[in-house]
């Protein structure tokens, strides 16, 4: 269920600038938000920001964890490993099969970095963004746990394809883009064309992205400034 693609993301826009962009009905909800977090270092177990539909049909901006916890798992000691799910089995793993049917977010990132395995068995970072500089939609998946506590944790994960030509020298695999025109139908909870969403699941187009190598100091989560996005 692991999928090491996609591990670290830049998740930098504002709530007002994202509320904008995905044409969101309600911001502020205390079940689902809280206070702002810019990050251009984002990594595992890291609150995200998450635009999902509620039961009454608003789309909403709010903070998930990262790492999806399913709602009938015993503990969330392996929500770190739940960061990503391949498209490939999204919709007959146990763990991702009901959120993929009722339950599919979009994960707003200005960026995503990838490691290239050099020759020598060092590792070069690179940052891949949208070339047009707006937001990527990552297609997400989303759900509710009760902690021991009694507390509801909403969690998510990442959905990975194989990669695109521009991706491919890098790693082979990369986040799925859902395209603005898709979004409606990827957050409709009753939408019940299981092939059409799945068919969703593809690499990005080419010219939709760019990358540009960056610097080893976002190997660290420690770090977290917008030195990061600077090429090396």
């Amino acid at each position: 269920m692991m999928d090491r693609v996609c591990g670290r993301y830049v998740a930098s826009s504002s709530r007002a600038v994202l509320a904008d962009y995905f044409q969101i009905d309600e911001t502020v909800d205390e079940t689902l938000i809280e206070p702002e977090v810019t990050s251009f270092n984002v990594a595992p177990t890291d609150p995200v920001p998450a635009v999902a539909v509620a039961s009454n049909g608003s789309r909403r901006l709010g903070l998930f964890r990262w790492g999806l916890i399913p709602s009938w798992a015993k503990s969330g000691t392996g929500a770190a490993r739940m960061i990503n799910a391949r498209a490939e089995t999204v919709r007959t793993l146990p763990a991702f099969r009901s959120a993929f049917a009722r339950r599919r977010c979009l994960l707003p990132a200005d960026g995503f970095y990838e490691w290239e395995k050099r020759p020598d068995g060092t590792k070069q970072p690179w940052l891949v963004h949208r070339a047009d500089g707006a937001p990527m939609a990552f297609a997400g998946l989303w759900e509710v746990w009760r902690t021991p506590a009694g507390e509801l944790l909403r969690t998510c994960s990442v959905i990975t394809s194989t990669a695109n030509a521009l991706m491919a020298p890098i790693h082979d695999r990369m986040p799925v883009l859902i395209d603005p025109s898709d979004w409606e139908h990827w957050l409709d909870r009753n939408a019940d064309d299981v092939d059409a969403l799945h068919g969703l699941l593809v690499p990005a187009d080419d010219r939709l992205l760019e990358r540009y190598q960056v610097t080893t100091r976002v190997n660290s989560v420690r770090n977290n400034d917008p030195a990061l996005l600077e090429p090396a």
